[in-house]
């Protein structure tokens, strides 16, 4: 193939963290607003009915997004949970730090106490913060020598936490206990607790092993460690006792430890993120939450999760602090249908496209692993029921709400995080000028408004347990956006473009700031 003439290509200026893309844009309100971020796991781009889902009602989402604007082109960082939390929270894309992927239970703090965070950010202008849900960004300082019968030397306190309740890593990974403010919740002495992910301990039940005590729900690929409530997890855990939760119970624990949250902090401004995991497997849903739609388990899951969002919103609307509080609702990744519990999710789509009308899952380079459903409401400052194609990325949250409180980013923290507070808030049109995302396998890929580039990559087309298209292919990929499916290559009759594209990703790798550039 004839190479094309060496593009133009310019870099520096681009505006550093915190800086701005355009003028600033300055809230009417005197008053800070307060802040939550409701996050997701494993929701996907279909799976909420303001976003066109089938089978399933979601009127407290619905409500959310009439009451500001929600974004169809919206982005996480990654198509896996670790990597795209970790990216969010810190402004720093997640490939540039080994340690990123998929976190074990046991994990040592993959974000460090001495990087600078989210929750840095808006307890240095004066907000009182809390982390309440899934965390899976590891405890500790080192991973596997957690004592979890004592205080942690490190946990989210040192990240800029005021508060924390949390789920170490996911619902199928051990420990199945909460930690708050450092320390196993409801602890039970008389359980001590022991976790290992590299052998089981002595006399202690395995869903391979014992599969009869499986009395909850049954894996159907991996997830055949120890035995928690009746459903086995990934990992081996001794203990906990009075400790452990009840899967059917979690969302309920979350939502609460949050409604006391903002009770307790409603004369001050307050930063909650609130990460849910009702979507994410083991799904196991309270009693009344059973049966609301023909999706069985995971459209029971996004009921709940629908339900625990309209608590929140309720619990605002009581203390009179609706109006001047910005939610932003999203998710950490694409969803996923069998992920290894064997709950008939897939069975039971009966025409559901958990991604909408993309390709790809959970996992994946293609478009369904990393477009997600993106909701801000902000009563106080932002119109009511729009709708914005803009170009965005949960990497620019912090640097985005950075503008909005005032806050100082330091020197070199959040070096991939840049403020367009003005597109997430409606008032400026004005697209990012590309986002990044990563595959489970690593696979990078780069997505323009019109185009999107796979980098080559020779693993297997397939993930076997979840069905999954990894979008890996040994030759260069280039899609057409407004041809949704991401099925014509169009990569060998269009190399100045791909070079092109391999350019601009060949510069961010190099953490080169690019200058305001048309596409």
């Amino acid at each position: 193939m004839k190479q094309p003439l060496l593009l133009i290509f310019m870099y520096s200026a681009y505006p550093v963290a915190g800086a701005e893309t355009t003028k600033r844009v300055t809230p009417t309100k005197s008053k800070a607003p307060n802040v939550i971020l409701i996050y997701a796991d494993d929701l996907g781009y279909g799976d909420l009915q303001c976003y066109g889902a089938k089978n399933v009602e979601t009127p407290n989402v619905n409500h959310l997004a009439e009451s500001g604007i929600l974004f169809t082109n919206a982005h996480a960082t990654a198509a896996t949970s670790t990597p795209s939390r970790y990216s969010m929270l810190t402004g720093e894309y997640a490939w540039r730090k080994k340690g990123t992927d998929i976190a074990t239970g046991n994990a040592g703090m993959i974000i460090r106490p001495e990087q600078y965070t989210m929750a840095d950010m808006f307890k240095s202008t004066g907000y009182t913060t809390a982390a309440i849900g899934k965390w899976h960004l590891g405890l500790g300082d080192q991973t596997g020598t957690q004592d979890w019968n004592a205080p942690l030397p490190c946990a989210l306190g040192d990240l800029g936490f005021d508060y924390h309740y949390i789920m170490a890593a996911t619902a199928d990974r051990v420990p199945c206990v909460f930690i708050e403010n450092g320390k196993v919740a409801n602890y039970d002495p008389n359980a001590p607790i022991e976790v290992s992910y590299q052998k089981n301990f002595e006399g202690e039940p395995t869903g391979q092993s014992n599969p009869e005590m499986l009395y909850n729900l049954k894996p159907s690929n991996g997830h055949n460690m120890s035995i928690v409530n009746g459903i086995s997890r990934i990992g081996y855990m001794k203990g906990g006792g009075k400790a452990l939760w009840k899967d059917e119970n979690i969302a309920d624990s979350l939502t609460i430890h949050a409604i006391r949250f903002i009770e307790e902090n409603k004369n001050r401004p307050f930063f909650l993120y609130f990460a849910t995991n009702d979507i994410h497997v083991p799904r196991f849903p309270h009693d009344r939450f059973r049966g609301k739609n023909p999706m069985g388990l995971r459209g029971d899951a996004i009921v709940q999760f629908d339900y625990c969002v309209g608590e929140i919103l309720k619990r605002l609307e009581t203390l009179g602090l609706r109006e001047n509080t910005l939610i932003i609702l999203s998710s950490d990744n694409g969803p996923v249908v069998d992920d290894g519990y064997d709950d008939k999710a897939e069975e039971l789509l009966n025409g559901h496209s958990p991604a909408g009308p993309l390709r790809g899952n959970k996992y994946s380079a293609f478009e369904g692993g990393t477009r997600i459903p993106a909701i801000l409401s902000w009563p106080a400052e932002v119109k009511r029921g729009k709708t914005s194609d803009r170009l965005v990325s949960q990497v620019d949250w912090l640097a985005s709400l950075a503008a909005l409180t005032g806050a100082i980013i330091p020197k070199g923290a959040a070096p991939d995080s840049y403020d367009f507070l003005g597109s997430w808030l409606g008032k400026i049109k004005k697209d990012r000028p590309w986002v990044i995302e990563q595959s489970s396998n690593h696979t990078m890929s780069i997505r323009t408004k019109n185009w999107k580039y796979i980098e080559p990559h020779t693993g297997p087309k397939i993930i076997p347990g979840p069905k999954v298209e990894t979008g890996s292919s040994a030759e260069p990929q280039l899609y057409k956006i407004d041809e949704v499916k991401e099925v014509i290559n169009y990569a060998k009759e269009m190399p100045e473009k791909v070079a092109e594209m391999q350019a601009i990703l060949q510069g961010i790798r190099e953490g080169k700031k690019l200058i305001n550039r048309q596409f």
